[in-house]
């Protein structure tokens, strides 16, 4: 038996262009010998369609293309998952489609509710398991979460299943593969049945899903897996109830994996919601940069453009850094000067101020004039401007509203400092784009004279570390500082990632790249006096 693994980017809510995609896959599936397709979680509609699933209208056009589906792939036994209405409840479910009928709808047992998942608010619990047989072999299906629990992995067993076939939405975050591959390792141990683990592949907002569809036999040896980041239709071949030994993707470094989800990322966010290109402000700073990289390799240098906004505090240098990797990558550059616009703030202002000392005042107005700038060109182009603040930054508030936040997609938002440093050294080694003093001159806002980042944060090695343990470990201040790091260095940390939560809420969508972003698995309050010990 040759199994096939559509692992394929799906636009949400484009009902018609996934059926199409299903279609072809299951021709091409066909035509390379395969007699059973998979596809992966909810791919008739996309992955995750949100509350596009409260609407009857939405799952009645879903309903309608699954059977579409039916009727139209003959040819080849077909695993689709879809969104399934039943005795007035919703489910996400996965059906069985063979010779113009629906052979089998099995119904998603656990519903995942933590992190970015949100399920238990569209969907109610499957009890049964789902085993079919094709050509002498019975396979059982599960759902993503199902697989990550032992119940309904052994329900599919005692029901039995001899090969189990998961449909996975399951998105990308660093690391990500290795926990797959360990939960996958449980379940083949418990159950004594190999594993085919198909993953969808693309963009969604802040996610992005890596595919690196796999199989694994019954002893948790990886018998085939696919390539990340891109589409796929690849062949497993079964053989007396067990994967041979087929392809394997090579492995990459963390370093690549993430700069090819920022790229996928970028892609399908403009590509989806049908943005001509991106603008986006060049600073000359690393930051700055690296976006640039990102989108030029995500959409091709004829579809980026990037502007130069010096003041009167931006170095020569910058200004030659920044001319350097818009030539570089051969994106189009323009210089703005705001120097003229600045000055007519200021008088516009002079008499509200008069007797004030300058202060951040002063800085934001700058970038907030950089914002209006970047938002008029996209206004009068359609182009998306990409902002390009990191999460050190979106962490700690280090960044103003209306100006360098000011855009509708933010690139950099999952990434620390650090990694940007380690992106950008990456990014070289494919090809020079980004200066070498660009990279190792201290980071600089340039909003006031000889400015420098750590003036006002923590070095960068002691605030990425802080913010780590605290966001994404949700470790406390205590346990911070007895690792080592200082009182006064946690406590201010800490104290910053509290009082910027009002910025954040207003920042654009930014892709995830780690186990928690600021997004959908963040949600604090804004108004807030919890504090935590720190003693």
């Amino acid at each position: 038996m040759k199994i096939a693994i559509a692992q394929l980017n799906y636009t949400v809510g484009d009902i018609d262009g996934n059926a199409a995609k299903i279609t072809d896959a299951a021709a091409r599936a066909r035509a390379g010998g395969a007699s059973l397709l998979l596809t992966t979680e909810l791919a008739i509609c996309g992955y995750s369609p949100e509350d596009l699933l409260l609407r009857d209208d939405f799952c009645d056009a879903c309903d309608a293309a699954v059977a579409g589906l039916a009727r139209k792939v003959t040819d080849i036994t077909l695993v689709v998952g879809h969104p399934h209405k039943q005795d007035g409840k919703r489910y996400n479910a996965a059906s069985v489609l063979r010779d113009g009928k629906i052979l089998a709808t099995y119904l998603k047992r656990e519903l995942p509710n933590y992190k970015e998942f949100d399920e238990k608010r569209y969907f109610h619990s499957g009890a049964v398991p789902c085993v079919f047989e094709h050509e002498g072999l019975r396979l059982g299906v599960n759902i993503c979460e199902d697989v990550w629990e032992e119940p309904a992995a052994i329900a599919a067993k005692q029901a039995g299943a001899q090969v189990l076939l998961v449909l996975n939405a399951s998105p990308y975050h660093m690391n990500k593969q290795q926990t797959r591959y360990e939960v996958v390792r449980e379940r083949a141990a418990e159950t004594g049945i190999p594993v085919i683990f198909a993953n969808q592949v693309g963009g969604q907002d802040e996610l992005v899903f890596d595919g690196a569809s796999f199989a694994m036999d019954a002893a948790g040896k990886l018998t085939h897996l696919s390539a990340s980041f891109t589409e796929a239709i690849d062949f497993i071949d079964i053989s007396g109830g067990v994967p041979q030994p087929g392809k394997i993707a090579p492995a990459q470094t963390l370093e690549a994996e993430v700069y090819q989800a920022l790229v996928l990322g970028v892609r399908d966010y403009v590509n989806k919601n049908g943005f001509p290109g991106i603008l986006l402000g060049l600073s000359g700073g690393i930051d700055s940069a690296l976006t640039l990289a990102v989108a030029a390799d995500a959409l091709g240098a004829d579809r980026v453009k990037a502007v130069m906004m010096p003041s009167q505090y931006t170095a020569g240098m910058s200004r030659e850094d920044a001319c350097a990797e818009a030539d570089a990558l051969k994106v189009r550059y323009v210089e703005i000067a705001i120097k003229p616009l600045f000055d007519v703030f200021q008088q516009t202002l002079a008499d509200e101020f008069k007797g004030l000392k300058e202060d951040t005042t002063e800085e934001n107005l700058q970038s907030r004039i950089r914002g209006v700038l970047l938002m008029a060109m996209s206004n009068k182009t359609g182009a998306i401007v990409l902002t390009t603040g990191n999460k050190s930054e979106m962490g700690t508030g280090y960044a103003t509203l209306y100006g360098d936040m000011a855009g509708g997609f933010a690139v950099l938002k999952d990434i620390n400092k650090l990694m940007v440093y380690r992106l950008s050294n990456y990014r070289n080694t494919l090809s020079p784009v980004i200066p070498q003093r660009v990279i190792d001159r201290p980071p600089s806002a340039e909003l006031r004279p000889d400015q420098k980042d750590q003036d006002s944060l923590p070095p960068y090695e002691i605030l990425d570390a802080i913010m780590e343990a605290y966001v994404e470990n949700d470790q406390s201040p205590r346990d911070i500082i007895a690792k080592g790091y200082a009182r006064a260095d946690v406590e201010r940390v800490v104290k910053l990632i509290h009082i910027s939560e009002y910025k954040r809420r207003q920042s654009p969508v930014g892709i995830r790249i780690t186990a928690r972003g600021f997004g959908k698995d963040w949600r604090y309050p804004i108004t807030n006096k919890f504090r935590p010990p720190y003693v």
